[in-house]
């Protein structure tokens, strides 16, 4: 849980709920959080605990069958040409347009003042090393109290 770079088609938009999807009526218009990637090894798990111990056990185990629109695209490389902000506390919605680089998406990230966990928001040198890197958990407990994720990340050698 926290941030991560998803790369992504230059055009990609990514889905939001409609009347008729929404779990509830204030959903409408929001995002619709998304796994990033591994639909189908996801669904051959669960398919080989289903096969291997039966449906009762894989439902126990899993729970649901894995639904492909849980599920970010899976695109060929040569079209994510493009680096995006994720949340991934739930299954990944974006906080970020898509840029064509990584320098684009931090500068985007601390002119806006992203948020980098809760209230906090980070520099852009702290949101490049993320950019660059691909992922920082929400929030680390560190002899100072409770920081960013993104912060933390970016003072590592």
């Amino acid at each position: 849980m926290g941030r991560e770079v998803r790369k992504v088609p230059e055009n990609w938009d990514h889905p939001r709920y409609a009347e008729w999807n929404a779990p509830f009526p204030t959903a409408v218009g929001r995002f619709i959080p998304m796994h990033n990637g591994g639909y189908e090894q996801a669904a051959a798990d669960w398919l080989q605990k289903a096969n291997a111990e039966g449906l009762e056990e894989a439902i126990d185990y899993y729970g649901d069958a894995p639904k492909k629109s849980d599920y970010m695209p899976s695109w060929p490389e040569e079209q994510r040409t493009h680096f995006m902000m994720y949340e991934s506390t739930s299954e990944g919605t974006p906080i970020s347009p898509a840029f064509s680089t990584p320098e684009e998406l931090a500068r985007w990230l601390a002119d806006t003042g992203a948020s980098s966990f809760a209230g906090h928001t980070a520099s852009y040198e702290a949101w490049l090393r993320i950019a660059n890197g691909g992922y920082a958990p929400s929030a680390v407990m560190t002899s100072h109290g409770l920081s960013s994720g993104v912060d933390v990340f970016a003072t590592e050698s």
